[in-house]
């Protein structure tokens, strides 16, 4: 992460931090355009990595967890899909035909927020579900890690 913060300050970026291992990174920038594209490009050329790079302010962030469909006890347990782009509408109609018992998702134009009652690990509906059915990328992250980036960047 060390690295990757170094990288984030040569292409510009100021007040940079990192939280945890998965590339979950806070930053301040003059502009507010392309950060995505620009972010990947670097990472590509300094490490020959193809990464999709998700990009969202405070104010997204905050917005995605008092979004949050669920109640306090479920929300604070549950895991937010972040979707680098809103879904086509044929694909969201098929979606809403899966269910799985003890499993829930609610799904927005930027966010399929998701609550399991079974252990994440063994759910049906995780991230490699919702991509393939959706046709579209989306990284997750739980309740606790969004509160966190948030408090990073305040």
């Amino acid at each position: 992460m060390k690295d990757l913060r170094a990288l984030f300050e040569r292409i510009g970026y100021s007040e940079v931090a990192s939280y945890i291992q998965s590339g979950n990174m806070v930053f301040s920038s003059e502009s507010d355009t392309e950060h995505d594209k620009r972010i990947s490009e670097a990472i590509e050329e300094a490490y020959g990595w193809d990464v999709p790079v998700l990009v969202k302010t405070s104010d997204e962030i905050k917005a995605i967890l008092d979004e949050c469909p669920f109640p306090k006890e479920k929300k604070e347990s549950a895991y937010f899909m972040l979707l680098f782009k809103q879904p086509v509408k044929e694909d969201i109609e098929r979606l809403k035909t899966f269910q799985f018992q003890d499993e829930e998702f609610v799904l927005s134009p930027k966010c399929i927020y998701f609550y399991s009652a079974v252990d994440p690990g063994k759910s049906k509906l995780n991230n490699n579900f919702f991509e393939k059915k959706l046709k579209v990328t989306a990284t997750t992250r739980n309740f606790r890690t969004l509160q966190k980036l948030v408090e990073l960047s305040d």
